[in-house]
């Protein structure tokens, strides 16, 4: 199916619009939880309603952050687009997740949401991705080191399993942004205070 300008145009605006929809903060009005930008590490993301919620509303959080990323690009696929604009639909809902206009603009980190992206993309790549996030996991028992590897290791995965320069390429903006969002975790981490 030929995809013109128009459409594209669309589903990066739809992909955006989807990952703009907060699932934590859904998720704990629905719950009757505390509102996670306010709460914990006021970060509105599936490891700050663990903390607030418990592992019902952490699964909940963590499986809809990441189907805001899966889903667009599966509608891509269904289009045809090749790998860059699938790269681009991912970083659209990303950036949705990161600064949702349905919520000032106060989005979370971004792990569940790119890692999504990056599974949608790349089945291979996402799972490479999360490997290396439960190996860190297990070795850690840091949740944010493990994303922080996970991210610095995604665009060298892509290029391996894709050899796609410009999928490399946003691959290596949306770790770059996901890193820059956990400076806080990295000064804990070089502190040795992170949880």
């Amino acid at each position: 199916m030929e995809v013109t300008s128009l459409i594209f145009f669309v589903l990066i605006v739809v992909a955006y619009l989807l990952g703009s929809i907060s699932t934590a903060i859904v998720v704990c009005k629905l719950m009757a939880l505390p509102d996670p930008r306010t709460e914990g590490s006021n970060n509105p993301g599936a490891t700050n309603v663990l903390r607030l919620g418990g592992k019902k509303a952490a699964a909940i959080t963590l499986a809809g952050d990441a189907l805001k990323g899966l889903i667009p690009v599966l509608i891509g696929h269904m289009l045809d687009l090749p790998l860059t604009l699938l790269g681009l639909v991912g970083f659209a809902a990303f950036l949705g997740h990161l600064y949702p206009v349905f919520f000032q603009f106060r989005g979370g980190k971004g792990v569940a949401t790119a890692f999504g992206a990056i599974l949608g993309i790349s089945w291979l790549t996402g799972g490479l991705v999360l490997f290396t996030w439960l190996f860190v996991a297990w070795l850690s028992k840091i949740s944010s080191l493990s994303a922080l590897i996970a991210a610095t290791l995604a665009p060298f995965y892509f290029w391996m399993v894709t050899a796609n320069f410009q999928l490399t390429i946003v691959s290596l903006a949306m770790s770059i942004m996901l890193i820059l969002r956990h400076r806080s975790n990295i000064l804990k981490l070089i502190e040795g205070t992170e949880d």
